[in-house]
């Protein structure tokens, strides 16, 4: 089995959530937010293990339920607030590592993404490897350009990029931010690196109508109105 196993879905899914309680598995139009993760892994097809990191039961047993496997738990030195998510990624590799399951890519799903659809990690993983990039993230162009933001200094507004005071918007270089839903990276540069964001990097931009931070009830209740229009629009299964 371990000669066979070549790429694998991480979904990062701890208990803790300090905003939004349990988070993870909240209800999200009509079925736990996790489950869009997890459907959307197992319907593209590319993956020959989809699995849920976590160290929480109940969230084990959703993932289980909606077809995804949790072989181990998260130690409690990755499920702390300070853990990032390369920290858990180093470690279910290592713990597969153990079991004689070792994989060439990996996708990295985070657990409240439910816009991430198979189509989209169809098109992220063929993009990935007909590239000699390391990664390939996900990303959203900023809605205003950074470089003409402005600060608070001493009480006052000021330009935090004063170089580009009388530059017009449109020619400015546009700029992206992670849209905080996949990464696909191939396993050998990752453990070289172990970070995400170092090396060969590839973009797979989102429109800013499929991307929604979600870190409190407002958050929340705009990622359910885009998801919807996202359903109408394209047609994705809800």
């Amino acid at each position: 089995m371990s000669q066979q196993m070549k790429r694998l879905a991480i979904i990062t899914a701890r208990g803790g959530s300090k905003r939004i309680p349990r988070k993870n598995i909240k209800e999200f139009l009509g079925k736990p937010i996790l489950a869009y993760s997890i459907e959307a892994a197992l319907q593209s097809g590319l993956f020959d293990e989809v699995m849920v990191s976590t160290d929480d039961e109940e969230i084990a047993q959703i993932a289980k339920s909606f077809g995804a496997s949790v072989p181990f738990y998260r130690s409690e030195k990755t499920s702390g607030d300070f853990a990032t998510t390369a920290d858990v990624l180093l470690e279910v590799l290592d713990e597969y590592h153990k079991k004689g399951m070792d994989f060439e890519v990996c996708a990295c799903i985070y657990p409240t993404a439910p816009f991430v659809t198979s189509a989209k990690l169809q098109s992220a993983m063929d993009k990935l490897l007909v590239s000699d990039a390391d990664t390939l993230i996900s990303v959203v162009p900023f809605s205003y350009p950074p470089k003409r933001g402005l600060v608070i200094r001493n009480d006052r507004l000021v330009f935090e990029y004063p170089e580009f005071l009388d530059t017009r918007s449109q020619d400015i270089e546009k700029s992206y931010h992670d849209a905080g839903q996949f990464y696909l990276f191939r396993v050998p540069g990752f453990l070289k690196n172990q970070k995400l964001m170092t090396g060969n990097i590839l973009p797979f931009e989102l429109s800013e109508l499929e991307v929604q931070d979600i870190d409190n009830m407002v958050d929340w209740e705009l990622a359910e109105l885009k998801y919807r229009f996202m359903v109408e629009r394209n047609g994705a299964q809800a």
